[in-house]
């Protein structure tokens, strides 16, 4: 692996790989720091896929996490160097529509990974989505998580979105907050609550927060994160002396801590996105649309859900960043 330097004003790490035989360029830029676990796993599946075609390849990642305007400025350094291919997340509805404007304009092929604008192709000029469709896997969260709710007494349930106003975030929240609301309307006689903080896209952040509300309301049934933050909830639990099961955990993304947190018991269901597919297909996707003219398609990458008898299993595909 090559690492490149995006000029000091962009402040951004590259991760890439730079074998130019095929002679395709291709520039991933998204909303992640290179801290992110779970982008590690996208970058290995790129990677991989980029070797398999002889191309040019960079991984722009933002140095602060869920920054839009790193992001942005990264796709304007990256599209500065003319490439052929433009793969971006879209966590923001309008900041990047008219620089992806642009590059389809000029004839790059645009593929929106991991996340997509909430319109998909009605609210910007990218020519394909690789990813999970954001609310059905939240709903089925919410409802993999349920199967765990007490038989009888109240139910409290705090939803944690992590990124309030990006679209993976708000998506995946409506979605357990959909699946809550149904819950609540098929159980009218259990007192059943749910309420919403912003939790952060930080371990010790979401800890510090989660945390905080824990003690405020002690009777509460489970934490939804939006993302794999709940990792450190269940931290949070243990240092307590809070055992497994007592408060229910669920989130995103098979990032190793989250599922040695499932194998310790702490986190009951967990979604799968699949981000070695989500890195590895939209480079093919590109190759096929650069060589013969395919034009890129929509995959869903799935939300199968992991229980704590898959993580034994599953863990050794985590760490080498293949689930």
């Amino acid at each position: 692996m090559k690492k490149l330097l995006i000029p000091a004003a962009v402040a951004t790490l590259v991760m890439g790989n730079a074998v130019q035989a095929d002679g395709l360029n291709i520039v991933f830029t998204h909303h992640s720091s290179a801290s992110n676990t779970f982008w590690q796993a996208v970058n290995k599946g790129y990677e991989d896929a980029c070797s398999k075609i002889e191309a040019d390849c960079q991984m722009i990642f933002t140095q602060t996490e869920g920054s839009v305007g790193q992001q942005a400025a990264n796709m304007e350094a990256g599209l500065a160097r003319s490439p052929d291919v433009l793969l971006t997340s879209i966590v923001d509805d309008h900041a990047f529509d008219d620089i992806i404007q642009r590059a389809v304009d000029a004839g790059v092929i645009v593929i929106a990974v991991n996340v997509d604008d909430s319109e998909g192709a009605q609210g910007n000029a990218r020519q394909a989505f690789v990813g999970q469709g954001f609310t059905p896997a939240g709903y089925s969260l919410g409802s993999a998580l349920s199967a765990h709710f007490p038989a009888e007494g109240p139910i409290r349930v705090l939803v944690g979105v992590s990124a309030p106003g990006q679209n993976w975030s708000e998506a995946r929240g409506a979605g357990v907050i959909q699946f809550m609301d149904d819950y609540i309307a098929e159980h009218p006689e259990r007192d059943i609550r749910y309420e919403r903080i912003d939790s952060g896209t930080d371990l010790a952040v979401t800890s510090d927060r989660v945390g905080a509300f824990l003690n405020a309301n002690p009777d509460t049934t489970a934490y939804v994160d939006t993302g794999f933050w709940h990792a450190g909830v269940a931290r949070v639990l243990k240092d307590r002396g809070i055992d497994p099961g007592e408060v229910l955990l669920g989130g995103f993304d098979l990032v190793p801590e989250a599922v040695q947190q499932m194998q310790a018991g702490y986190i009951q269901a967990e979604v799968d996105q699949q981000p070695y597919m989500q890195g590895f297909i939209p480079v093919m996707q590109a190759y096929l649309a650069d060589k013969i003219d395919l034009a890129p398609a929509d995959v869903d990458t799935g939300q199968a859900i992991v229980t704590p008898d898959d993580a034994e299993s599953i863990f050794q595909l985590s760490v080498k960043g293949l689930r």
